[in-house]
């Protein structure tokens, strides 16, 4: 498998940056759900949150490089319906809008008073606006909404997927596995040739 997609499959770099977003989100999703009911005497009480903005930061580079990556590679060619060709493109878009403005308003929460955002205590990013009336409650609601559509959104994508390895047998799922590839598609398109009447 190389480093660069093909029109048949993805290569090295976008797998490994779909599953590492994939995991990332969740894992994102989790804590952020199990810090909030923390009381103040918990181990975890500086801990967790501390965690949840480095690895937001974390998230924010890696969608940076991935955009960049997508436009300055081919897509492979997608397969299913039109009207899934369709849903899937804006799908993706969402997903890329969605991861953004929830990285804005984490970031607009945290900085709300005016304290930066340590990343691992390795370096701290500014705040750049505070001081809002009300700006962490307002933030906070639109990163806690944003979050579970983000969360019900990947639900679906996952249900589309195992739709298309179980329905539609064909290789959209297994070429964005470590076990796909570039072969898959055409490995599936003489597959389905050969059981054509």
């Amino acid at each position: 498998m190389q480093l660069r997609n093909t029109s048949q499959g993805y290569g090295r770099a976008s797998i490994l940056l779909h599953w590492v977003m994939a995991i990332l989100i969740i894992a994102l999703f989790v804590l952020g759900k199990y810090m909030v009911d923390l009381n103040y005497y918990d181990p975890w009480y500086q801990k967790a949150p501390a965690l949840h903005r480095s690895f937001g930061v974390v998230m924010a580079a890696l969608l940076v490089f991935r955009t960049g990556w997508r436009l300055s590679n081919l897509v492979p060619e997608p397969m299913g319906r039109p009207w899934e060709l369709r849903a899937a493109v804006w799908m993706h878009r969402l997903f890329y809008a969605l991861i953004a403005v929830i990285v804005v308003s984490g970031y607009l929460t945290t900085t709300a008073t005016g304290q930066p955002v340590t990343v691992f205590g390795w370096f701290d990013i500014p705040a750049t606006l505070s001081g809002i009336e009300n700006q962490e409650d307002i933030a906070g609601e639109i990163h806690e909404w944003l979050t579970s559509i983000l969360i019900m959104l990947v639900f679906i994508h996952m249900l589309a997927a195992l739709k298309h390895h179980f329905l539609n047998r064909d290789a959209t799922l297994r070429r964005i596995l470590w076990t796909g590839g570039p072969t898959s598609l055409s490995s599936q398109t003489d597959k389905l040739k050969d059981e054509q009447p």
